[in-house]
């Protein structure tokens, strides 16, 4: 029995122009929207320049909060097609600040958020200089068209947050990354195809494009069934939406050929939560 259900990734080039990349992010939402997109993903930080290539202390400043302009933008955005938008931004939480992705429902609530987990300081993603690592743990967020959770570019080379998403019962991972440097793809590719096969999930990837500070982030979007084959072919480089169909119903179908969640023997596993490695 089919369950299809349209998804869209904006692949989005964006500048220090925060109201410029808002007003192109809303435009690219609207046509996933008009094409039939139930579930809206944008890329990682989408409304600014990515400022971690460097450490920079007044790039705090881009930091908001969830009153401020660009979450209330996109829950306006979100109200108006009726859709389930997911809108990763720098996020100012009291003294704290996070990298988060806010997910908004389709009168414009939030319904939840993810606050990146696994923060990198490695040249030209110096994270840890402006991001604590997130302290909401995976959740798994109900929406009306599936449930679904996040996991924000480094997060997905760490097994752990996917399969906690998914023993949760999230549907959907939605991964928008920032990837630069073509060449790297293949390993990407293969941690977002190995974690939906060994958890019997969709991941639906987004990535950035363009880019500056010695980045080019190359696009390449794309969708994995539970299977952990493509659903459609990876998208190239350039702006616009990538849309995607996906049939829920293949999520049991798969759980029922490749039973890897019933085979666990989670009491041998006591390792993996031990702080050093």
């Amino acid at each position: 029995m089919k369950n299809l259900l349209k998804v869209a990734g904006i692949q989005l080039e964006s500048t220090t122009d925060r109201a410029e990349n808002l007003h192109r992010a809303g435009r690219l939402t609207g046509i996933a929207a008009e094409r039939g997109a139930s579930i809206v993903c944008l890329p990682q930080l989408f409304n600014t320049h990515w400022f971690p290539a460097t450490i920079n202390k007044e790039a705090v400043g881009f930091a908001e909060s969830a009153e401020g302009p660009t979450i209330t933008a996109m829950r306006e955005l979100a109200e108006r097609y009726a859709i389930v938008l997911i809108a990763p931004i720098y996020e100012k939480a009291g003294t704290e600040l996070f990298n988060t992705a806010f997910v908004i429902g389709t009168t414009g609530e939030i319904l939840g958020r993810y606050r990146k987990v696994h923060v990198p300081q490695i040249p030209l993603w110096e994270e840890r200089s402006y991001f604590k690592p997130g302290d909401l743990g995976f959740p798994v967020i109900d929406t009306p068209f599936a449930k679904i959770g996040i996991q924000l570019c480094w997060d997905v080379f760490f097994p752990e947050g996917f399969r906690s998403l998914a023993l949760d019962g999230a549907d959907i991972v939605f991964a928008p990354t920032a990837s630069a440097f073509f060449q790297s793809h293949a390993k990407w590719d293969r941690a977002i195809g190995a974690a939906a096969h060994a958890n019997s999930i969709f991941i639906l990837r987004v990535n950035r494009i363009g880019g500056a500070t010695g980045q080019e982030f190359y696009g390449r979007s794309f969708c994995v069934r539970p299977d952990g084959d493509l659903v459609d072919a990876p998208s190239g480089s350039g702006e616009g939406v990538v849309l995607t169909t996906i049939d829920l119903a293949e999520i049991g179908e798969t759980r029922r050929e490749w039973v890897f969640l019933k085979d666990r023997r989670p009491s041998l596993y006591k390792r993996i939560s031990e702080e050093k490695a």
